[in-house]
């Protein structure tokens, strides 16, 4: 069908149908995986979660062919895992992964404070500085919010930091590219002390500590206070990690 669509649907203007096509594929590829790493990331697909073409096509509204491809991409994301032939689920998360995620984050992290310390043009220490002092107002009170708004304020905030952070550190592309691929898993974990009220508050003040020393441009104080950030943040991912079955 797909064969027979691509071949005798004519252009109106010029273009070639098959590449019209291969477009559209591509597009939904693209929001199919966007869809299903944001739910494995949050958790609405939980580690161990079978996923099948068959299931997710029908889920979202969609044909095998992009569930397909954005299944391929999660496997090489390391999201998904193939478990035998045609099974696929979504990765586990234990200990040992948090810590071999940890040491990698540890070591991008305090570079990428360094370089962004010594490199940060005018505009965007004025931009650390702002969010650092968003994070310092970041209310308790807000976090512990049944509706969870507080929570999802906070970790937007937190990517806009990350932004920031990309943004004054740009210029070293591999850098930036290892940071981005490890970023997907570090949010994954991060979930699971969401609701760890108390630790939240101590992040954004980790946060503001990190942002401020960037924005004053002392390297070493930044890379200090990310080390302390990275290293409150694995204890209790790794203290919920022991108590959640």
């Amino acid at each position: 069908m797909v064969a027979r669509e691509a071949a005798t649907s004519a252009p109106a203007s010029g273009g070639v149908p098959g590449e019209r096509y291969a477009a559209r594929s591509e597009s939904s590829a693209v929001r199919v995986h966007r869809a299903l790493r944001a739910e494995i990331i949050e958790g609405v697909l939980a580690p161990g979660a079978s996923l099948t073409e068959t299931e997710q096509a029908a889920r979202l509204g969609v044909s095998r062919t992009p569930v397909r491809e954005a299944l391929a991409r999660l496997v090489a994301e390391g999201l998904v895992t193939e478990r035998g032939p045609r099974t696929l689920v979504v990765s586990s998360i234990d200990a040992d992964d948090v810590i071999a995620l940890f040491t990698l984050r540890r070591a991008l992290d305090e570079q990428s404070a360094r370089v962004a310390a010594a490199s940060a043009d005018e505009a965007q220490r004025a931009t650390l500085r702002r969010l650092a002092a968003r994070f310092t107002a970041v209310d308790p009170a807000a976090l512990a919010a049944a509706d969870d708004e507080g929570r999802h304020g906070y970790y937007a905030l937190v990517a806009e930091f990350d932004a920031a952070l990309d943004e004054a550190t740009a210029h070293s592309p591999y850098l930036a590219a290892a940071t981005a691929g490890a970023r997907v898993h570090l949010a994954r974990v991060r979930r699971l002390a969401r609701d760890d009220d108390e630790r939240l508050a101590a992040s954004a003040r980790e946060h503001a500590a990190i942002a401020d020393a960037i924005a004053d441009g002392d390297a070493e104080r930044a890379a200090h206070a990310t080390h302390l950030h990275l290293h409150h943040a694995l204890t209790s991912i790794l203290r919920h990690l022991k108590e959640t079955p």
